[in-house]
């Protein structure tokens, strides 16, 4: 796996923190209209600085575990997408006709933290069984 610079990841963990600074503040309702942004930035940080650490082995597990930690970055940037969503509402305009507002409130409003914890458990995981996985690897 190739090993990220001191500023990739200095960037990598800046993205995170901003996430659980963004996530946090937006969950417990302080500075909502700014928290959603600082979540957005810090999730396509830490999407990016991830994608970019590539590997380059032959090992199909670990090339499966890089695939589900890719879908993990998606998830965050949806979730993130979503959380955007619940401060300015902008797919509402989406939802018309007779129920269009319960149609909004039921299929995306607040949605945005089933799609954080899905992005959450599988990143956890990855990150796990990937550090596992490369261990085997430079053992063998």
């Amino acid at each position: 796996m190739r090993q990220m610079s001191k500023t990739e990841t200095v960037l990598f963990l800046v993205g995170g923190l901003l996430m659980v600074v963004g996530a946090g503040c937006f969950a417990f309702m302080w500075q909502r209209s700014i928290a959603c942004w600082v979540f957005m930035v810090g999730a396509v940080l830490f999407t990016v600085m991830q994608a970019m650490q590539t590997y380059s082995g032959q090992s199909l597990v670990i090339r499966r575990l890089k695939r589900i930690q890719a879908l993990a970055g998606i998830f965050f940037i949806i979730a993130a997408i979503l959380m955007v969503d619940a401060d300015r509402h902008f797919l509402l305009p989406l939802f018309t006709g007779k129920a269009g507002y319960i149609n909004y409130i039921t299929y995306i409003y607040n949605k945005w933290v089933v799609v954080l914890l899905i992005a959450a458990v599988l990143e956890v995981y990855t990150t796990h069984r990937l550090s596992s996985e490369l261990a085997k690897e430079k053992k063998a």
